[in-house]
């Protein structure tokens, strides 16, 4: 398939859940507490899109399919939009913009606490998902700060433990992914490290980087 229309169709079922939850807001169909609904599913598929994008680098390494990379920058870009509407209905419908009661949270709550540090670190990120950006920051600079999306997924899982008070078996289980995720790249990086020890790695020529996340 070209890679133009598996961008198109990636846009498209990307956006499939913001249009469930704006069918749903706008018809009334989203329970009793729809605000709830509304944030907790659009914050959910914020982490399904992060882990998903973090599963690009694997699904390359270990299938060849290096066309896997040339969807990472807008996998990456839909987890920041998601992640940002899930914000804004927090703060709008939520809290009503009250400042004051959204500090004491930040301050009080664990999981608002970390939720907003996962947000703030996603930011430069967004920001930085330009071949402009990296020309300006230069690719050392530009993978190094990419690197945090690491950090990010950290926090975004612990954000979700923590909202889910009871049942942690949805937490375990994106925990687990992202520990699959992260330990496959450990695990890949020191076979390089090893390797180069014995003078037999040979580094990979790279004609490109991909936005938003880095290699490993």
């Amino acid at each position: 398939m070209p890679i133009a229309a598996l961008k198109t169709l990636l846009f498209g079922a990307c956006l499939l859940p913001f249009g469930y939850y704006a069918w749903g807001a706008w018809h009334d169909t989203l329970g009793a507490n729809p605000i709830e609904a509304v944030t907790r599913g659009l914050g959910t598929w914020a982490l399904n899109l992060l882990l998903v994008t973090l599963a690009v680098t694997p699904l390359r390494k270990l299938t060849g399919w290096n066309m896997a990379l040339r969807l990472r920058r807008m996998l990456g870009l839909f987890v920041f939009f998601y992640a940002a509407l899930h914000l804004a209905t927090y703060l709008w419908f939520d809290k009503f913009f009250e400042w004051k009661e959204i500090a004491l949270d930040i301050l009080e709550r664990p999981f608002i606490t970390v939720g907003m540090a996962t947000f703030i670190l996603l930011v430069p990120l967004a920001a930085t998902s330009s071949n402009f950006a990296i020309r300006r920051l230069g690719g050392r600079r530009w993978q190094a700060l990419h690197r945090t999306v690491y950090a990010i997924g950290i926090l975004a899982v612990l954000h979700y433990s923590w909202l889910v008070k009871a049942d942690q078996s949805q937490p375990l289980l994106y925990g687990g992914i992202l520990a699959l995720l992260l330990g496959l790249r450990a695990w890949w990086r020191e076979q390089e490290r090893r390797e180069q020890l014995a003078g037999k790695y040979q580094p990979k020529i790279r004609n490109r980087i991909i936005p938003i996340l880095p290699r490993r």
